[in-house]
C-alpha cells in the first residue's frame, strides 16, 4: 500500500503527542519544540495548553489502542466531533490543493486537535482501518502508524522488536 506521506501530517503529530505520554515527563520545553517540530510557528504552551494538550493525547491513545476496526473508527469519530469544526481545501506555498482542518484564526489548542483529528481521519480511509498500534515489546507502551509495504508492524521501533526477539530466544534458550 502506497501513502501519500503529504496526508501524514496529523498522524504523525497525533502519534508524536501519545509518544510524550510514554516517553516519561510531560513538560512544556520538550512539547513547545515538539510542535514546533510539527511546523507549528513559534507556539507558546502556557500551562493550560499543556494541560489541554496532554488530555488530548490520552484520547488520542485510544485510536491506536482499540481493538477492532469498529471502536478505531468509533475513536477516531469522538476525536473528529471534538476537534474539527471545518474542512476546507486550499493552496498555499506552490502546495497542491490539500484539506485544512483548522485555519490559522483558531487557538493553538484547536489546531492540534483538528490536525490530528483530521489527519488520523484520513490515514484510517487510506489503511482501510488498520495500521494503527501500540508496540508489542511487554516494556513499552509507545504507539505507531505503519506505513511499511507489508503493513504487519507490531512493533514501534527496530529497538523493540530486536530487544523481544532476544526475550524470546533466552526464553527458549532457558527451557531447553
Amino acid at each position: 500500500m502506497q501513502f501519500n506521506h503529504d496526508n501524514m501530517h496529523g498522524v504523525r503529530l497525533a502519534e508524536s503527542l501519545v509518544n510524550m505520554l510514554a516517553d516519561g515527563p510531560w513538560d512544556t520545553g520538550t512539547l513547545q519544540g515538539l510542535l514546533a517540530s510539527h511546523l507549528f510557528r513559534s507556539p507558546r504552551v502556557t500551562p493550560a495548553i499543556h494541560d489541554e494538550l496532554r488530555e488530548w493525547a490520552v484520547r488520542l491513545r485510544a485510536v491506536f489502542a482499540a481493538e477492532d476496526q469498529e471502536a478505531r473508527c468509533a475513536a477516531v469519530n469522538n476525536l473528529l466531533a471534538a476537534g474539527v469544526r471545518r474542512v476546507f481545501l486550499t493552496t498555499h506555498d506552490d502546495m497542491l490543493p490539500h484539506l485544512h482542518f483548522a485555519d490559522a484564526s483558531e487557538t493553538l489548542v484547536e489546531r492540534v486537535r483538528a490536525v490530528t483529528a483530521g489527519g488520523l481521519a484520513i490515514f484510517m480511509t487510506e489503511a482501510a482501518g488498520e495500521r494503527l498500534g501500540v508496540c508489542a515489546w511487554r516494556d513499552c507502551s509507545r504507539v505507531f502508524a505503519d506505513t511499511s509495504r507489508g503493513g504487519n508492524r507490531t512493533y514501534c521501533s527496530v529497538r523493540c522488536g530486536n530487544a523481544d526477539a532476544v526475550r524470546r530466544y533466552r526464553g527458549r534458550a532457558r527451557s531447553g
